[in-house]
């Protein structure tokens, strides 16, 4: 039975006072920029590690949370509330991550007499974990991969599943995703140890051990489909992005629009997503992915939020998301119908982290002590750090999110090159060089890509991590930090317009930028 979440027909839009933003780094940024341009005023939070964050340095409204740990800080739902009421806010915005996909904390808010800014608790619900999506999915009579519909009650029903199905398959959490709680199996001998495995990360990762089991697509690209649908009964789908570059199930480098979709299985998959979404009342914004196989498409899930690419659907529709999130959550209709949605030109996206790909993408937290960020034509850069900032190993290590826009996707990819090697970041290891071994790969050129694609590159040598490097280089590197400063501090144009390609050179190589 579908719920029913529309506003009764003369119901007028409630402008917000004040949002709470209820998160950290860029994505609170990114919301603080939209509040702005609306004219609302906002408030944001921070832990003990942020209180020199830029999202907090630029609130006017700031207050703290809490210790370091995600438990004592943003995950406190009961203190979000109680600051959000002190601060005379109306509103929340959970941003992703933390509690952006918790149905009890968008309950307590509504319970609360404050907004939510994302869908309602039951759509939330029926949505989220995985089984239940599974489940709504055939109700909307979606496509979806062979296999349970609910957790796995014992190995032996496993056992059956996998053999009525057939090998391989795959193992997946049912509360969770990032790639934990998921084993691959190919042969039944295998069975126990993955679902024994898959069972125990779950639990660590989630809290439940509860798994379900899906047939393997070998080798299948990963789409997804973003959705936007207002209080008034009204959903329109914004076309697709590929996120088939992933390491271990997590995404690195999303694009808009695939390279592969025409606009046949575009409107397929896009009336699907919309099928499923009013089927559960959802509103507000929320992304439907998919496994395409060839031109067969098969529902994965549900993302009940904001996505962390949203940026690369924003440039190829001209639409702001975080803005229309705010709209609906007024009670505002959506401004646009499905055959105004045009898409122009192909956008990509790179997720900068404070990690080494060098040494098994190993967190590398610390101070920023130079930073040189890419700008010019087509480049747009949601950033949440600053020189001197201090990245903290408590939290997620992504730095910002660099997205280059162009008419066509070769020229996206060459706009993107330009910009990593504009991108200097000094004092901690980042994947910046890696994005740019991923970018100037023949296969990625080509958009020959599937989920599987980087770890197979990663496993072979083609994208192989360079030798440690020897004593002549890091003597070197210190030198070219020298001239780097050199060029800080004198004011002749000529030698230090020399002397930046020589210290960019071999900073770069020795790894004092990535």
């Amino acid at each position: 039975m579908p719920y029913n979440n529309s506003l009764p027909a003369n119901a007028q839009p409630r402008p917000f006072k004040k949002i709470l933003i209820a998160n950290r780094g860029e994505i609170a940024l990114r919301i603080a920029r939209a509040c702005r341009e609306m004219s609302i005023p906002f408030v944001t939070v921070y832990s003990d590690a942020d209180r020199a964050a830029p999202h907090v340095l630029e609130a006017e409204e700031s207050y703290r949370l809490g210790p370091a740990p995600a438990t004592e800080s943003y995950l406190r739902g009961d203190l979000l509330l109680e600051i959000t009421q002190r601060a005379g806010a109306d509103a929340i915005h959970p941003g992703y991550g933390f509690l952006s996909e918790n149905a009890g904390f968008a309950e307590a808010c509504e319970q609360a007499g404050i907004k939510f800014i994302g869908p309602p608790a039951a759509a939330m619900r029926a949505l989220g974990p995985k089984t239940l999506a599974r489940q709504a999915a055939d109700a909307a009579g979606m496509p979806r991969t062979p296999g349970s519909t609910s957790g796995l009650a014992s190995f032996e029903e496993a056992i059956e599943i996998a053999g009525e199905i057939g090998y391989p398959v795959m193992l997946k959490a049912a509360a969770g995703g990032g790639g934990k709680g998921m084993r691959a199996v190919t042969q039944r001998e295998d069975l126990k140890s993955a679902f024994e495995a898959a069972q125990s990360e779950a639990e660590r990762a989630f809290g439940s051990n509860e798994v379900y089991l899906e047939k393997l697509i070998e080798r299948p690209r990963h789409i997804e489909i973003q959705v936007l649908a207002d209080e008034h009964g009204r959903c329109v789908y914004l076309g697709e992005r590929e996120c088939s570059v992933q390491r271990r199930h997590q995404k690195v480098i999303e694009e808009a629009p695939s390279a592969v979709i025409n606009a046949e299985v575009r409107s397929q998959m896009g009336e699907a997503a919309v099928r499923l979404a009013k089927s559960a009342g959802y509103t507000n914004a929320g992304t439907v992915e998919f496994l395409l196989d060839g031109d067969r498409f098969y529902f994965l899930e549900m993302n009940t939020r904001l996505q962390v690419e949203h940026p690369v659907t924003e440039l190829v529709t001209g639409l702001d998301l975080v803005q229309l999130q705010i709209r609906i959550a007024q009670g505002e209709p959506l401004p646009i119908a499905q055959d105004e949605i045009r898409l122009r030109g192909h956008a990509i996206e790179c997720r900068i982290y404070a990690e080494d790909p060098d040494n098994g993408f190993f967190p590398s937290p610390g101070k920023i002590t130079r930073l040189l960020q890419p700008g010019g034509p087509g480049i747009r850069e949601d950033s949440g750090i600053y020189e001197g900032w201090t990245v903290p190993m408590d939290y997620d290590p992504m730095l910002s999110k660099l997205i280059a826009y162009a008419p066509t996707r070769q020229e996206a990819i060459a706009r993107m090159l330009r910009a990593l090697d504009e991108y200097i970041i000094c004092g901690i290891r980042t994947n910046l060089a890696f994005f740019r071994r991923i970018l100037k790969h023949p296969d990625f050129q080509a958009g020959n890509i599937d989920t599987g694609y980087l770890d197979r590159l990663l496993a072979g040598t083609q994208l192989a991590p360079p030798q440690e490097p020897c004593e002549e280089r890091k003597v070197l590197a210190t030198i070219a930090a020298a001239v780097f400063e050199s060029h800080r501090t004198t004011a002749a144009p000529q030698p230090a317009a020399q002397s930046t390609g020589g210290w960019k050179r071999a900073a770069r190589e020795e790894g004092l930028y990535r």
